[in-house]
């Protein structure tokens, strides 16, 4: 056999193979020298420049929120310095996950499923740290914070928290500040906010968001691979602490209305009720209260997820303000509606008689009066003052119900009053229109009854209606109500001064306001209110009552109880005008009060009571005109 394979030697196959090897390496250097070169010549600079952004980035840089003092300055809200634990997820092994949500758990005093939450709801990336607690003691802080190594993850952050000095007194009209979600901010992204920003949630918190919140400043940090924060390199842009704001409360005022309706819940046995107070020359709100409440420093410290759903589950509800976000049947106080409408459209004179009973018929309806006497022949001083209700069911049904809806609104009901509060109810007006809209039928003669005495489908706010009075007691401006007074610039200045919101001047004769008002006054002369008439200033005013619900086995419906009244600029009653009639037909009340009690089923007017409670307070009346007896509870049928 031949020693040649294919006709070549052995020695000629190893040359060409080690030539075409070493052609192969000579290539390749070549191509990765001229690689290098043109990663560190060419674009060395572009690299670079790549590599130091991913070592610094922006931050936001948060504002001071502005601050709240009521109308003489005292402070209401403050910022206090406070530890929070945060936990970057990205850097939380999942293998101890559990260990250490148990371990903050224990140290913080949280339920570990509120910190699962915080974990698994945050609105940011995996990087970002996600706040787990608030408040947290110092001695706690500092302990979580020396135990980095086996809570990874975990850092302590020095933050400022709302600090709301009067607890629960305001917690409705200051509301209070909690995280923003992953569905905000996706919107809220663009205007600043970070995911672990806190936003107002409620009361003038939410309304004046934008003007508490301040504008954020920016810095370059440099960071880790980890994205830790190793130092701040430069402030790019500083913030702009948020404005405060002076509200139209005074705390004095606001802890006698409180003061006025605890009382009443508790010798009434009530479950709830409001008071608010206003000024009729301005719309300026002195006073609002609604109970049962909740205390907004619980939002403010982190409230627990248990805690915030008993509050949830509450029948009462505590989280809603029942001043401006629930409405009711105002019951008799509506009569002010039927009487201006009547007069207005000249169905009526003030001395026009009208025959009242026990009761009306329509087909084989009855419509009850609340006295089964009734009151034989009314004028108007007489109808109003007695709240008669046969006299009010034929004047609405002279009238009708379009034009009773016509007035109803020129009065503001039936839409928000544009207080600067969130969560406003609109209430409902009947018409024709509305029920063929909403129920697809007309409205039947016996609602239009129900309508003018405040019954059926009429619902209103306790705000709505004090402002309706409050334009009857000033002589026809329907102003727009106020919370706030002024906003002031982070020096201190006013940066926007609060100017009466006219709403429109009432399509109504200046003689007609004053024979309602002298009628309101009647109402408390002839002692259809008890003992007001008693009292040493001049107090004008409507009681109602409104049935609702559902009959007990006599066929008798509970009820709420309402009243609402004006005092004249100079309250005191004189020699000259014993009665008060005169002070009270005047333009000049600088206060006006409305009370309502939720489900009262008392033998007496229980918001009666809570008002007179109140004016004794303001006025500082010695004598104690309060006739608690007639709180006593039961299945009473009481004074409308």
């Amino acid at each position: 056999m031949s020693s040649y394979l294919n006709g070549r030697p052995p020695e000629s196959r190893s040359v060409s193979r080690f030539l075409f090897f070493g052609l192969a390496v000579v290539i390749s250097a070549t191509v990765l020298s001229l690689r290098l070169f043109s990663l560190q010549v060419t674009s060395g600079g572009q690299f670079e420049s790549l590599a130091q952004a991913n070592r610094t980035v922006q931050e936001a840089i948060p504002s001071s929120r502005g601050l709240i003092y009521d109308r003489t300055g005292r402070l209401l809200v403050a910022n206090v310095a406070t530890y929070s634990v945060r936990i970057r997820p990205a850097d939380l092994p999942e293998s101890q996950r559990d260990y250490v949500i148990q371990t903050l758990a224990s140290l913080v005093g949280m339920d570990p499923a509120d910190i699962n939450i915080a974990i698994d709801s945050n609105p940011g990336s995996r990087f970002d740290l996600v706040r787990v607690a608030s408040d947290v003691p110092a001695n706690v802080a500092s302990f979580i914070a020396e135990s980095g190594d086996a809570l990874p993850g975990v850092q302590v952050v020095v933050e400022t928290r709302r600090q709301y000095e009067l607890g629960p007194l305001l917690s409705q009209v200051l509301g209070y500040t909690g995280p923003v979600n992953a569905k905000e901010i996706a919107d809220l992204k663009a205007q600043g906010y970070q995911p672990d920003d806190l936003i107002g949630r409620a009361g003038v918190e939410a309304t004046y968001e934008d003007a508490l919140r301040g504008t954020y400043g920016v810095q370059t940090v440099e960071r880790d691979a980890t994205g830790r924060r190793l130092s701040v390199l430069h402030v790019d842009q500083q913030p702009v602490a948020g404005e405060s704001l002076e509200l139209s409360i005074d705390v004095h005022e606001q802890e006698i209305a409180q003061q006025a309706l605890e009382w009443g819940i508790q010798t009434a046995g009530l479950k709830g009720g409001v008071v608010i107070v206003m000024n009729p020359q301005t719309g300026e709100i002195l006073a609002m209260t609604s109970l049962p409440t909740y205390d907004d420093n619980a939002f403010a410290q982190g409230i627990s997820g248990k805690a915030y759903q008993a509050l949830l589950d509450d029948k009462q509800k505590p989280l809603l303000n029942h001043a401006i976000s629930e409405q009711y049947p105002p019951g008799s106080t509506y009569k002010l509606v039927t009487a201006s409408a009547g007069l207005a459209d000249n169905k009526i004179t003030a001395s026009t008689l009208i025959h009242t009973a026990g009761f009306l018929m329509i087909g084989t309806q009855r419509f009850n009066d609340w006295n089964p006497r009734g009151f034989g022949p009314c004028n108007l001083y007489c109808g109003f003052g007695n709240s008669s209700d046969t006299y009010f069911y034929q004047v609405a049904a002279k009238v009708g119900i379009d034009r009773l809806g016509y007035w109803a609104k020129e009065f503001g009901f039936g839409a928000p009053t544009g207080v600067d509060l969130p969560g406003e109810a609109e209430g409902t007006i009947p018409t024709n229109q509305w029920k063929l809209e909403t129920l697809g039928v007309p409205i039947y003669p016996g609602e239009v009854y129900l309508a003018g005495i405040g019954q059926g489908y009429d619902a209103v706010t306790p705000l709505q209606l004090l402002n309706a009075y409050c334009a009857l007691a000033n002589g026809g401006k329907l102003y727009e109500p106020r919370i706030v007074k002024d906003i002031l610039a982070p020096d201190g200045s006013v940066a926007q001064a609060y100017q009466p919101v006219l709403l429109r001047n009432l399509d109504l004769a200046p003689s007609i306001l004053k024979t309602i008002r002298g009628a309101a006054r009647h109402t408390v002369v002839i002692r259809h209110t008890y003992n007001l008439i008693d009292m040493p200033i001049v107090i004008a005013g409507k009681s109602g009552t409104a049935q609702f619900g559902l009959p007990d086995s006599k066929g008798r419906l509970p009820y709420h109880s309402w009243f609402v009244a004006f005092v004249p600029k100079n309250p005191w009653t004189t020699a000259s005008d014993p009665q008060g009639y005169n002070a009270a037909q005047g333009t000049d009340s600088e206060l006006a009060v409305v009370a309502f009690s939720y489900d009262s089923q008392t033998i007496g007017n229980a918001s009666q009571e809570i008002v007179k409670y109140y004016l004794q307070l303001h006025y500082d009346i010695k004598k104690d005109y309060r006739l608690p007896n007639l709180l006593r509870r039961g299945k009473f049928y009481v004074i409308a």
